[in-house]
């Protein structure tokens, strides 16, 4: 089966030419295809190094239409995998698309379990069975107060004024209480590291930056945005912080060590 293996191989000379970028891009990933009520797996042979096609399998769960994602496949031992339908292959983006979803099944095999254990709305969803709380929790993103206070974040990262992300994100932190606060950081550091890589990567290679999400009406992919402008204002500060996620992290959801 070999429907899409050409496609999946024209990833591999963009990989080489970003790969230094970041070791979240050091590695490539098994790419699982979405048609119909079927994956169609591929990975990467290691001599040469070339996608090759593996297997077909039953989808896990009901999938979105064009699904962007990264989880485990049981049918392949368990292994992160990048999940697309076939129309990501279609534009230049797509491929950055796809190395955005290599940075979370980079994120999944190195911290980001046990991150998770230290989150307490995380354990809670863990205890009640709740596998979507990532996707689904509540978040009070039309909420007046927070609405404002953000915007103030996102006008205090692009002026890089200190004294003013820090006052907001206390005024956050107070405003949002526990579960509320660690969802937004926890959204800012898996996704918008994620989204600051595929925007350094689209700069890179002539391509326009992804700049979903910064403008009201708010909602999770607002912290793709946010998250993409906090790691960029930190990266700036320390150039070796993007290269230890376990302390991205961290200073992402204490901001008092900005400065």
């Amino acid at each position: 089966m070999d429907t899409y293996l050409e496609h999946t191989n024209a990833l591999l000379p963009i990989h080489q030419q970003v790969s230094g970028f970041n070791p979240a891009l050091r590695q490539l990933y098994p790419i699982a295809i979405v048609t119909g009520d079927e994956l169609h797996i591929y990975d990467v042979a290691a001599t040469p190094a070339c996608y090759q096609f593996i297997k077909t399998a039953p989808i896990p769960m009901p999938l979105p239409k064009s699904v962007r994602a990264a989880f485990q496949l049981e049918d392949y031992g368990g292994r992160i995998a990048c999940v697309i339908t076939p129309e990501v292959f279609d534009s230049p983006e797509g491929y950055i698309t796809i190395l955005h979803e290599f940075v979370h099944c980079y994120q999944y095999e190195t911290c980001e379990q046990a991150l998770k254990g230290k989150l307490d709305i995380a354990r809670q969803a863990q205890e009640k069975g709740d596998f979507m709380w990532e996707i689904q929790h509540p978040f009070p993103y039309q909420a007046g107060i927070f609405t404002r206070a953000y915007q103030e974040f996102l006008a205090a990262l692009s002026r890089g004024d200190v004294r003013e992300i820090l006052t907001v994100r206390q005024e956050l932190r107070t405003y949002l209480g526990r579960h509320d606060f660690e969802y937004m950081i926890w959204q800012e550091w898996k996704e918008g590291f994620a989204r600051w890589i595929e925007n350094r990567l689209q700069e890179k290679l002539g391509l326009p930056e992804n700049l979903g999400g910064l403008s009201p009406p708010f909602s999770r992919v607002t912290f793709y945005a946010g998250g993409a402008k906090l790691v960029d204002f930190l990266h700036i500060q320390d150039p070796f912080l993007v290269a230890d996620l376990e302390e991205l992290f961290y200073r992402i959801g204490l901001p008092m060590r900005l400065n």
